[in-house]
């Protein structure tokens, strides 16, 4: 077989630049989009070259699984996932993505997520794994290693996007230090596990748009970490400028032939752009292609099997999380007499509907998952609206009320006002052209660009004096708490009835301080995907014991958080966010990140290290003895948070630094280590633009979550070695910098 660079040199100018764009140009894949559904219906072609036998990238979308039609697998959304805080099972999630993705005929998988939860008021949290970046990273990585095994992985949102509503306009203001420590870990992590392709965010990061931003896309992921895979845009609206992207970074224009199709031939012939600028990406976006394996070997069969079904709810029962489980409510008797609230909980509800939206053939409710288990009758009642309901109310042995939001609450967004400056790059149609016979340009999209154009005409502000429309639904959040409605259910439930559970279906933290104290359990259930109400029904009549933790943590109050503006131009980012926020300013939580309940109670015993000083270039392994006290057999995630007393910067006074899921027999004991890399626990100085650990104490606490009362300490000293810099694994060269 050719090398890419043979390959390369074999093309034409005019095929390298169609390899570089999606393989649809502008009109007709518009038109295929909107009016076709080709998101959900074939893959995304480009960098193909027939003559020389060039495959091509297939490009498919998927958090939660692949977004074809066809009977691909539909797991829990990310957000649920992160809170099994199990990378093994997630590897798991990753191979089966993988061969499914190619069973449908694509090769490049967009899934991999990890954008930072920096407020859970982002619309589409839930495609992502939570708001710490080491546990996000661990996950991530996870999932790339399992995708990889069959397709390649694309890493995306890069970077700091975590704003929808403004995702095109929004400029996230950042240092050295909050990009380096809070915002990038966790793509370096996804990057050395194998990602062959990171895309680009919608957002600019210190004034340059994340498409052209050359500390992004050159000085850090391709100088600095040594990237050798290739970057795309996101979708339609991320290449602003066709000559900065190619020059800073940007190898790959998607989905359609746009802004590159219309303009990168002229820049290359007037001597603005190289043509070993366009080798350069050529070479990348080719090399992972000849390394894949022949996609014949992957059959339609695979399409939710048995095994596949089965790992789908292994991720939504590791991932629900109960909060509150007062007088040992749960689990529930199969024989009891059960009354279940709420039209959620007999509404098939996967989460957003926008480009992470799964097509399962079927979907099991959480009604549907308790009756396939009870030895009773269960009713079913979306309100309590008249006498005979609450009668059956009050008689019930218990009541399950399932409340939360739905892709109309949050997900995918998109604002017209800000698409008006992409609209004068839209290339001009062609003169000659099926375009003219199709009803896209004759009628859609004048339609469209009229609607895009007309915020920025004052004469509108009479008829829309707000200035804002939507188009899709979802978007960030308007509120943390339940609406009104499901409030007033649980209050009338609870007072029915003195056994009450609360099932919360959602993509992040819900504030509950208005309604927390009143039911008996609380159950965060997410979007647990096309098992998930089996899963439920597992949980709930004891055949599992939850064993969840929250991937972030539950605030009482909004004002708990840093600021969030879902209309914001500007913005500014730091180190101070969820849990360490909380911290910092000595906020209580509601729940703290990491927490977690299970029908078993977990002590921690007997921590050691196994050496109390260590070189920056060396593994901290820690061992301790986990007992179970329960009557279950369960899994605890065993959690190890670093405190540095004597740091001379400003820093957490706890931070996430590993995590192990262990299994643990009904009262019985087991003894774990957890493995810390020394490197992890150094911070970014921006005088020497490099990872430094301070020669000085650490105190690791093992715990059951961030701030328990109950964790476990045990202190290291790391120590000053004369002799050059060490090289990390996963950071650039790591320094040691006395005080």
């Amino acid at each position: 077989m050719n090398s890419a660079l043979q390959l390369v040199q074999d093309l034409t100018l005019e095929e390298k630049i169609s390899m570089l764009s999606g393989d649809m140009e502008f009109y007709r894949g518009m038109h295929a989009l909107i009016k076709e559904d080709c998101y959900h219906n074939k893959p995304f072609l480009a960098a193909a070259n027939k003559r020389l036998g060039i495959p091509g990238l297939a490009f498919v979308d998927g958090p939660r699984g692949v977004v074809l039609k066809g009977g691909a697998t539909c797991f829990p959304v990310t957000m649920a996932r992160g809170a099994t805080w199990n990378p093994q099972l997630e590897e798991r999630v990753g191979e089966v993505i993988g061969k499914e993705l190619r069973a449908l005929g694509g090769n490049l998988f967009g899934g991999v997520c990890i954008n930072l939860l920096r407020h859970p008021s982002w619309g589409r949290a839930q495609e992502t794994y939570g708001e710490d970046p080491m546990h996000v990273g661990i996950l991530g990585a996870a999932l790339t290693r399992g995708v990889e095994r069959h397709a390649l992985a694309c890493v995306k949102h890069f970077a700091a996007n975590s704003i929808e509503n403004a995702r095109f306009q929004v400029n996230v203001n950042i240092s050295k230090r909050a990009l380096h420590e809070m915002y990038l870990p966790h793509f370096k992590r996804c990057i050395d596990a194998g990602a062959s392709a990171v895309m680009t965010a919608y957002n600019s990061v210190n004034d340059a748009w994340c498409g052209e931003n050359r500390e992004l896309l050159v000085d850090i992921l391709k100088d600095r970490w040594k990237f050798t895979g290739f970057v795309l845009s996101d979708f339609v609206f991320g290449v602003r400028d066709p000559k900065k992207s190619k020059e800073n970074g940007l190898d790959l224009e998607m989905p359609f032939s746009m802004v590159w199709g219309s303009n990168l031939l002229d820049l290359v012939k007037c001597g603005e752009i190289s043509e070993s600028q366009l080798d350069s990406s050529l070479v990348r976006l080719i090399t992972p292609q000849l390394g894949l394996s022949n996609g014949d070997n992957y059959k339609k069969n695979l399409l939710e099997n048995f095994d596949h079904r089965a790992i789908a709810k292994e991720a939504a029962c590791q991932g629900m999380v109960l909060l509150k489980n007062s007088n040992q409510v749960l689990p529930l008797s199969k024989s009891d007499e059960i009354v279940v609230l709420g039209k959620l909980a007999d509404t098939p509800n996967l989460g957003d509907r926008g480009s992470s939206d799964c097509r399962p053939d079927y979907v099991i409710t959480p009604l549907e998952g308790l009756r396939n288990l009870a030895r009773s009758n269960i009713q079913h009642f979306e309100n309590i609206d008249n006498a005979e309901i609450c009668h059956s109310v009050s008689k019930a042995d218990s009541v399950i009320v399932v409340v939360g939001y739905t892709y109309l609450d949050e997900g995918e967004h998109i604002e017209p006002p800000q698409l008006s400056d992409f609209a004068r790059q839209i290339p001009p149609p062609p003169a000659i052209s099926w375009i003219f016979t199709n009803s896209f340009t004759k009628n859609l999209w004048p339609k469209i660009n009229k609607k895009i154009l007309r915020y920025k005409d004052k004469k509108n502000k009479k008829n829309n004096p707000s200035g804002k429309s939507r188009l899709g639904k979802g978007g960030d959040r308007i509120s943390l708490g339940l609406s009104e409605k499901d409030v007033h259910l649980i209050e009338q439930a609870c007072l029915l009835n003195d056994r009450v559970v609360v099932a919360v279906m959602s993509g992040s933290a819900v504030t509950m301080e208005e309604w927390r104290d009143f039911p008996q359990g609380i159950l965060m259930m997410w979007y647990p995907g096309m098992e998930g109400g089996n899963a439920f029904a597992e949980l709930v009549f004891g055949d599992r014991t939850p064993s969840g933790k929250l991937p972030f943590v539950i605030p009482k109050y909004s004002k708990q958080l840093p600021s969030f503006d879902k209309d914001a131009k500007e913005i500014t980012y730091d180190l101070w966010h969820g849990y360490r926020k909380l911290d910092a300013d000595n906020n209580i939580p509601a729940f703290p990140f990491g927490f977690g309940l299970s029908y078993n109670e977990y002590t921690y015993t007997d921590i050691k290290v196994s050496s109390e000083s260590v070189y920056a270039d060396e593994v901290i392994q820690i061992t301790l003895s986990i007992f179970n006290n329960g009557q279950f057999k369960g899994e605890e995630v065993v959690q190890i948070y670093v405190n540095v007393p004597c740091s001379s910067v400003d820093r957490p006074s706890s931070e996430l630094k590993a995590f192990k899921r262990v299994a643990v027999e009904a009262m019985s004991s087991t003894t774990t280590s957890i493995d810390i890399y020394v490197h992890d626990l150094a911070y970014f100085d921006e005088e020497s633009d490099n990872f430094v650990v301070e020669p000085t104490d650490y105190i690791l606490t093992a715990a059951r979550f961030a701030g328990d009362p109950d964790g476990i300490s045990v202190s290291v000293s790391v120590l000053e070695r004369s002799g050059k810099p060490l090289v990390s694994s996963t950071q650039k060269p790591v320094a040691i910098k006395s005080s």
